[in-house]
């Protein structure tokens, strides 16, 4: 994985886009090596977060300009199936997955931030979809992930305008949920990582899974979706644990996570 590296701290791990001489712009490499980086983060049991960040001044630029350019219409189809397979991984990760977007998040970038489940932005970060003025479409989920996050008329405006927002304007859409100092932006995600791994795992990967299902059906099939999670939360020795230390007037100070 030469171009994502991985760091565990404890129960968090940090997935860092590092080619920071392209600002971390996504070609065929750096995508498999997301691709694998993903996979060896499902398999350790002892990360139960994940924090994703960029090397350098830019969280990701964009795809690759360079590799694209020349492109044809297959090879561009093919390209952007393969980059949407991968951002598709990411959202639905079993793991939560925290976007720490430390600087450039534009076109492939800002879609790559959409795919996270909480995205936290340093004062420093810019958010766009520019594909138009270079003559294309958003290739990586652009086109459908903005417009549920900012609602139509927003990504409509972003998209077809190709403007760059900064973090302010991006928070006040909906875009990001906080904006930090950039000194202070993967300690507050460190932060947030260490609250959600301090709870019931099963019932945090489930409440995703629920969230995720429900974004794309209808309100009885995600409610369906959600009883079947809720239900099976009641198999586990935390549920019987909490519930049993609440009764009691008592607390639960670590979980088994099964």
């Amino acid at each position: 994985m030469a171009f994502v590296d991985l760091e565990q701290r404890g129960s968090i791990g940090i997935l860092t886009m590092n080619r920071p001489e392209a600002l971390n712009a996504l070609n065929d490499q750096v995508l498999r090596d997301l691709d694998a980086a993903l996979d060896a983060v499902e398999a350790n049991d002892e990360i139960l977060v994940v924090i994703l960040t960029g090397a350098g001044r830019s969280f990701v630029a964009g795809a690759d300009i360079g590799q694209m350019k020349d492109f044809t219409s297959v090879q561009a189809k093919k390209f952007g199936a393969y980059g949407n397979g991968v951002f598709l991984k990411l959202e639905n990760f079993p793991k939560p997955v925290i976007a720490a977007v430390n600087g450039f998040a534009l076109g492939g970038g800002c879609e790559l931030a959409m795919s996270c489940d909480i995205r936290l932005a340093s004062e420093k970060a810019k958010f766009g979809q520019p594909e138009v003025g270079l003559g294309i479409t958003p290739g990586f989920g652009g086109t459908q992930r903005l417009a549920r996050i900012v609602g139509v008329s927003n990504a409509m405006e972003l998209i077809l305008t190709a403007k760059v927002i900064k973090a302010e304007e991006a928070k006040e859409m909906g875009l990001v949920s906080h904006v930090y100092p950039a000194e202070e932006l993967m300690d507050k995600a460190m932060e947030l990582a260490q609250a959600i791994a301090a709870n019931a795992q099963v019932a945090v990967r489930q409440s995703k899974a629920a969230i995720r299902h429900g974004l794309q059906t209808d309100m009885y099939t995600g409610a369906a979706f959600e009883a079947e999670a809720f239900g099976l939360c009641f198999s586990t020795e935390d549920q019987k644990d909490a519930m049993t230390s609440f009764v009691n007037k008592d607390k639960v100070t670590s979980f088994k996570n099964r």
